[in-house]
């Protein structure tokens, strides 16, 4: 199920962008004349936040007659939310709900593709997305992935265990802190230990340990040659790539049989292309 973003938070988006009412709007007298505003794609996209800037518009008083809901996959050229009000809240609305659907749609439409080109390579590998979005649009964020059917790999430093080379550097080293794995397990029995190695011997050295293993820019060709030899030492660990995986090289990396891909690229790219028509009611 896609998480939703509070009614206080588009309120935040709203004053953010039209703090003491629309001056232009105002000025012309037309705000009380009623109308229509219309999104489409268009270009092919997988939707997302559609909800929200559907209560976007509510919220400035308009009426939505029609939406489509995230997750949903559009060809170029489909309506998908319509809305009917006066003209001064259409345009208190308009420019928000589309910021927020171009940005939100197009992690989800980049994040797609990327679930598509894995899958066709490795039916069964899942995407996990990190934490690396952009400060501050979490939520968009993770509704974004799933719709495109992808998983958060983390949400936060809260509810992981995911152990890096910089926290065994505290330790002294690997040796001690595999000594530490059933005290973690014992002190948190809900949560998998995870474990990120940056080279073929230290995925080999730790791979008896974790639940999960995380294997950091490891080039393909090594990593199908390491993979083979990690499900034979831990048969029940799940094994994750990780580090410069796009669209690019998603397939090339799920070919080499890891059950997950955790990747950052999802985030960064072109918003997705929406149109809009907003025009008077006769």
């Amino acid at each position: 199920m896609l998480n939703r973003l509070l009614d206080s938070e588009l309120d935040r988006f709203l004053e953010e962008d039209c703090p003491y009412g629309d001056l232009t709007t105002h000025l012309l007298g037309i705000g009380p004349r009623p109308g229509r505003i219309a999104f489409s794609s268009r270009e092919e996209t997988v939707l997302c936040c559609t909800e929200e800037a559907a209560r976007l518009l509510e919220r400035c008083g308009a009426r939505v007659i029609r939406m489509e809901p995230s997750g949903t996959r559009l060809a170029a050229g489909t309506e998908f939310l319509v809305a009917e009000g006066e003209a001064g809240a259409l345009h208190t609305g308009w420019k928000v709900a589309l910021n927020l659907l171009e940005y939100a749609s197009g992690i989800a439409s980049r994040t797609a593709r990327i679930v598509a080109v894995a899958r066709a390579a490795n039916p069964s590998v899942v995407v996990a997305t990190t934490r690396k979005s952009f400060p501050g649009t979490k939520k968009v964020a993770i509704k974004a992935i799933a719709a495109g059917g992808a998983i958060p790999h983390r949400l936060g430093l809260s509810e992981t265990i995911l152990v890096f080379r910089q926290h065994t550097a505290f330790l002294g080293g690997l040796e001690p802190f595999l000594g530490m794995i059933g005290d973690l397990r014992r002190r948190a029995p809900e949560t998998a230990v995870m474990v990120e190695a940056e080279s073929a011997t230290d995925a080999l050295a730790v791979a008896a340990a974790p639940d999960v293993l995380q294997l950091d820019k490891i080039p393909p060709p090594e990593l199908a040659e390491l993979v083979p030899k990690l499900r034979h030492l831990a048969p029940r660990m799940r094994i994750s790539a990780a580090g410069g995986i796009s669209e690019a090289n998603a397939a090339t990396y799920a070919a080499t049989g890891v059950d997950i891909l955790v990747l950052s690229s999802v985030y960064f790219g072109k918003p997705a292309d929406i149109g809009v028509r907003l025009e008077p009611l006769n």
